[in-house]
């Protein structure tokens, strides 16, 4: 167990948000951050390449804007945190 625990802190750099962080993090700086966005509409795989502790599963859902699959995660969202997904869904780029 501890050699287990030992491995994971390896894999993960101490400060680096993971699972839900990661996610809120990234859809509060598409909401902030309109650079960040415009590169998320343009290529969203570049643009997510630095949230590396996002799992594939989190990354499509964010791609995607699959907004149900993310709040079933998350819980509902504000309207600050779901703008990204939101201009997704309005790209009808999937």
């Amino acid at each position: 167990m501890q050699e287990t625990i030992e491995k994971a802190k390896l894999v993960t750099p101490v400060g680096k948000p993971e699972g839900r962080e990661s996610i809120l993090a990234v859809l509060a700086r598409a909401a902030d951050d309109s650079e960040f966005l415009a590169r998320l509409a343009d290529n969203p795989g570049e643009a997510l390449s630095e949230y590396f502790t996002l799992t594939q599963e989190e990354v499509a859902a964010l791609v995607s804007g699959d907004i149900k699959k993310i709040e079933s995660w998350l819980g509902k969202l504000d309207q600050r945190h779901a703008t990204w997904l939101w201009c997704r869904l309005g790209q009808e780029k999937w």
